[in-house]
């Protein structure tokens, strides 16, 4: 990887690489844009194989949270970091110290809750900085919201996709059953689909077969499953020249973050197979509207109107991309390069005057 070059084309502002010792800690902060304000993102701790990979995940992942806050509506910019380490050395200390990394860009990135860091590591990192959100869980956590808003993006891709607003009688693969997939196939039970569903933790997966009645299959064989909607809700990078072939749905509409391998490459995949594809920093936005909303004060009813308004977003970007003969996934960068474009427009002309 060329770092500058791969930054540069990428479009981020800065990107911190933070080390120390006493504790030993390597974490990389990468803010992508905060032309419609601080970036946001969560912070992800992950025993990454290289550095190299590390960067690449905080590289994209911040890039996604700029178009996703763009696509919501939400005045806040785009930023991600992630923590290299093993789960099971997770200490206070380096939490503390990673807080004061973050401290120390004084509010140009404001984080929370990801992979492997828990709301009490959340609040452990607080007590080093006062730019982290999801200390409260006003609402409840971020899970049962995202869930929300991928439920309400899986109903208007059936909507765009058949032209019904039924659900009843569909069948769905969900992929990853943690707080999101869980919930989710709640929302999608209590409409009457028929589930099928994996985890790499099998006991998460006979929860929910107990629960829901769904069926489970190997995590291996949930591409291959013959469903209408394929509903990835764990890791990235997930549809891929390897996988893109074996599926059988029409549909994929999930919670994942960066489920394209290549962004490019795998989106006209999808599209050759004849599969609409809802993009995930769209779909998956109720995160973000969760933590944004607990920050400014939470209320409910403004919060819920936003998650609302993903199944809105989602209709607009499959109308531009079948009108301009586009992806979904370059649809959406449109929609979300325009709102920033016109963020950046303001704040010129507001320091001009």
């Amino acid at each position: 990887m060329l770092l500058f070059e791969t930054v540069r084309e990428m479009g981020h502002e800065q990107v911190l690489f933070c080390h120390g010792k006493n504790p030993e800690i390597k974490a990389i902060i990468a803010i992508h844009d905060t032309s419609l304000g601080p970036a946001m993102g969560a912070t992800r701790l992950f025993p990454y194989v290289s550095e190299e990979a590390a960067l690449k995940d905080a590289l994209r992942l911040s890039r996604g949270m700029t178009y996703k806050a763009a696509c919501a509506n939400i005045p806040a910019g785009g930023g991600k970091a992630v923590i290299i380490a093993n789960p099971e050395n997770k200490t206070d200390d380096l939490l503390r110290a990673y807080g004061r990394f973050v401290n120390s860009i004084n509010g140009r990135f404001i984080t929370g809750q990801d992979v492997n860091i828990t709301p009490d590591d959340v609040r452990t990192i607080g007590q080093e900085t006062q730019y982290v959100v999801g200390l409260s869980e006003k609402s409840g956590g971020p899970a049962p919201i995202t869930s929300l808003g991928v439920f309400l993006g899986i109903k208007a891709a059936v909507e765009f996709r058949w032209q019904t607003k039924r659900l009843d009688g569909l069948k769905v693969a969900v992929q990853g059953l943690g707080n999101v997939g869980k919930n989710l196939c709640r929302h999608l039970h209590e409409h009457d689909v028929q589930l099928f569903v994996t985890d790499i933790d099998p006991a998460k997966a006979e929860e929910v077969k107990q629960l829901y009645g769904a069926t489970v299959v190997e995590p291996s064989e949930i591409y291959s499953v013959d469903v209408d909607v394929f509903a990835p809700c764990a890791l990235g990078a997930i549809l891929n020249s390897h996988t893109i072939p074996f599926l059988k749905a029409s549909i994929v509409a999930g919670a994942a973050n960066n489920q394209l391998e290549n962004e490019q490459l795998h989106s006209q995949m999808l599209v050759k197979k004849g599969i609409l594809y809802s993009p995930d920093y769209v779909i998956n936005a109720g995160g973000l509207i969760n933590v944004y909303n607990e920050m400014i004060g939470y209320d409910e009813e403004k919060a819920l109107k936003q998650v609302h308004n993903i199944y809105n977003t989602l209709l607009a970007i499959f109308d531009i991309a079948k009108q301009q003969g586009i992806t979904t996934n370059d649809a959406a960068k449109r929609l979300a390069e325009d709102r920033i474009a016109r963020g950046r427009s303001k704040t010129n002309k507001a320091i001009a005057a």
